[in-house]
């Protein structure tokens, strides 16, 4: 695990209820996820986006939440039991090289979390690989972390991936993009 990864412990200043005031899953998310898709959360962490994933996909859907830690994983089951959301949510433990995906997604949500990645060239390839033909990538940073340039050099990986910027859709206190192949 790099060292630049949120510890779990940390996850729950980011993760609680006065959040939704900024980042409101179901409008930052609706755009691109319909019933039925089966979609990816990279860098899940304890579900925030994934449960509103889960509820967008609907129940022939499925939501891949993929983290690195754990205790994450394990969180985010508990809240997908209590949501009765857990029969759509598939958790996906990576490691820092593999995402481990194992199917094929329509959408793909990267949720502050690709500035702590070894390698977003590495990161961006497993995604496009496993795109459907007219998959959709957000990917959004946190304009406090990640200044302009290296969120340029972010989206040059992702172009050396084969994705490109589709656009740049407008999210509370974050550098985005939305990207295609």
């Amino acid at each position: 695990m790099s060292g630049l990864v949120c510890p779990w412990w940390l996850a729950f200043v980011s993760d609680n209820p006065l959040r939704r005031l900024f980042h409101k899953p179901e409008e930052i998310l609706a755009p691109y996820v319909k019933t039925g898709m089966t979609v990816a959360d990279l860098g899940c962490g304890m579900g925030y986006f994934s449960l509103d994933l889960a509820r967008l996909v609907g129940g022939k859907g499925t939501v891949l939440s993929v983290d690195l830690q754990e205790q994450m994983l394990t969180v985010l089951r508990r809240r997908a039991v209590r949501a009765r959301l857990a029969d759509r949510i598939i958790p996906v433990l990576a490691d820092a090289t593999d995402l481990h995906l194992d199917r094929e997604i329509d959408f793909a949500l990267a949720f502050w979390m690709v500035h702590e990645t070894p390698s977003a060239y590495g990161f961006f390839e497993q995604i496009e690989r496993r795109m459907s033909e007219a998959a959709r990538v957000l990917v959004a940073e946190p304009w406090v972390h990640v200044k302009r340039q290296r969120f340029l050099e972010i989206l040059e990986d992702a172009g050396r991936a084969g994705l490109r910027v589709l656009a740049e859709p407008s999210v509370f206190f974050s550098r985005t993009a939305l990207l295609v192949r």
